[in-house]
């Protein structure tokens, strides 16, 4: 049993522990109105560990531990801190029992410093700050952790990792007895959440505070994590030790599946996925050439920097890169959605201005990220979404007039086929969950016969999605690249590039800056040249 020392300070005269704490739900529950969120939760977190919670999106992770941080109440059940009841009505009394949080979206006051931001972060605060003193609180405290950041500094000056390990900071400054974190490090290059999860895990063990985990990476999970826990559907369905699970047995009770395999096709794809060999692929031909790409970003500054790259038929190269490096650019100077002040792009060899033209005649599809907002039309109905690449042609369309018999007919199809979750073709796309919207744009870019495809543009295709969705949307990448399509897939989950990727290169600063064949790839050299400190 790990020895946790405890001593005890005051908040408002009241006398308040110290040291990591005992987290128990007990039947905790939480509606919407109709709808379940958390139904009769009972999560344990043991003093001074790390524990991970799994679960697919919906499933009530995010309610659970709104409750536990004062964010939400739940109607049923009860919260105990180290054995005893607690009514957390708001967050100002979960601060006062030592319940920190990192959100997954940043928090920080634009405008101040990080000394500011650090301060604010505790809440009341002098009317004059003795800016001497604080100051050399500070520098000790930033001195006790792995990370610089210039106290003078301003969000805006900041790269992302460096906000993300500000808002840990913001918490770490106020000496948590539980740590909450929700996707840390999603921002972070594989160093940088390397090092923030070893020194979170650091913290706890050294029995200073407790630490609850919301991720869905199972390698963060394994590294770093004591204990699991699942939830699926509003109820906590698994809590085991790390030590005796496996990625795919989580990702089976996430599921619902006994047995699941993490990489099994899904209904409707076909196992024949396998990359071509590196010689053939070597011998097959570009299928896409990008060539001295620039393009100027929302702020008039350059975002694409004389980019260049390529991409063979039958080859998914992907592209990785911390956010906001360019490949949002990149990825819209491809479609049509961003100018190109500079450079030339080529399909199968012929000029590519992504007009609709071009789409059709060199068959280029694409999967953009957030599709309800950048590839859908949220009032028109899943069918009429479905029709938006071919609505003006037979059989859609004859003589200038819709066919909306045959719109319907084919999008009943589609969804069948592509498992979309809608109460009919005639709803409207805007009332589906984020992975039904994916499905139906999957369907209309990629359903066809084999061959019907040359080039698919994806940018972070399964970026909020749920599990069964994720290996959904990765099955049908492999069978498009097994057809002879090339794919440029923009991710910045680097275990999905890792997972996909015949090739991988690496964007900083709106240019390709490495490049390596993916089976050989390290992603601490990877993390390096994302983070700019490759030698």
């Amino acid at each position: 049993m790990r020895q946790i020392a405890q001593s005890t300070h005051t908040i408002g005269g009241l006398p308040v522990a110290t040291g990591a704490l005992r987290l128990e739900t007990y039947q905790l529950s939480k509606r919407f109105g109709d709808f379940t969120a958390m139904d009769r939760v009972n999560l344990t977190v043991e003093p001074g560990t790390v524990h991970a919670l799994l679960g697919e999106n919906g499933a009530g992770k995010s309610t659970l531990v709104k409750c536990v941080a004062g964010f939400q109440r739940a109607e049923e059940g009860s919260i105990l801190i180290d054995g005893r009841e607690q009514d957390i009505a708001n967050p100002t009394l979960a601060r006062a029992l030592g319940i920190g949080m990192v959100y997954q979206h940043f928090t920080l006051a634009p405008g101040m410093t990080v000394a500011e931001n650090l301060l604010l972060a505790g809440g009341a605060l002098p009317a004059v700050v003795n800016w001497t003193t604080q100051r050399e609180a500070l520098a000790a405290f930033l001195a006790s952790t792995p990370f610089r950041l210039d106290l003078d500094a301003r969000p805006s000056e900041l790269a992302a990792g460096e906000k993300q390990k500000l808002e840990l900071l913001k918490q770490l400054y106020l000496k948590p007895r539980l740590l909450i974190l929700d996707e840390p490090t999603s921002v972070l290059t594989p160093q940088e959440a390397d090092e923030v999860l070893s020194h979170v895990r650091q913290i706890a063990r050294s029995g200073l505070c407790s630490v609850l985990i919301i991720t869905h990476k199972f390698r963060e999970v394994m590294a770093y994590a004591d204990h699991v826990s699942v939830m699926r559907r509003g109820q906590l369905v698994q809590r085991c030790c790390v030590a005796d699970t496996t990625p795919a047995q989580l990702a089976a009770a996430m599921m619902g599946e006994s047995g699941t395999k993490v990489d099994a096709p899904t209904a409707g794809v076909t196992s024949s996925t396998r990359a071509l060999p590196g010689a053939v692929l070597a011998s097959a031909p570009l299928a896409l050439e990008v060539e001295g790409l620039s393009a100027q970003g929302d702020r008039g500054t350059l975002a694409l920097d004389g980019l260049s790259l390529a991409v063979r038929a039958g080859e998914i190269l992907g592209v990785a890169g911390i956010s906001g490096n360019g490949q949002r650019e990149l990825v819209e100077a491809l479609v049509g959605q961003r100018p190109r002040s500079a450079g030339h792009v080529r399909v199968m060899g012929q000029p590519y201005s992504a007009s609709r033209h071009d789409n059709r005649h060199l068959k280029v599809r694409s999967l953009p990220e957030e599709p309800l907002r950048n590839a859908c039309v949220g009032e028109l109905s899943v069918a009429q979404n479905m029709a938006l690449r071919d609505f003006d042609r037979p059989p859609l369309a004859r003589l200038g007039l819709l066919n909306f018999a045959v719109m319907g007919r084919r999008a009943r199809q589609w969804i069948t086929a592509f498992g979309v979750k809608t109460r009919s073709e005639d709803a409207p796309i805007s009332s589906l969950s984020g992975g039904n919207v994916q499905r139906a744009v999957l369907a209309r870019e990629l359903a066809g016969a084999a061959g019907e495809i040359q080039v698919l543009i994806a940018s972070n295709p399964v970026f909020g999605l749920d599990f069964a969705a994720v290996a959904e949307i990765h099955a049908r990448l492999r069978q498009v690249r097994a057809e002879g399509c090339a794919v440029l897939l923009v991710s910045e989950d680097l275990d999905e590039l890792l997972e996909l990727a015949d090739r991988i290169v690496v964007m900083s600063q709106g240019r390709i800056v490495f490049e390596t064949p993916a089976a050989s790839a390290e992603r601490h050299v990877l993390g390096a040249h994302m983070g700019g400190t490759a030698k």
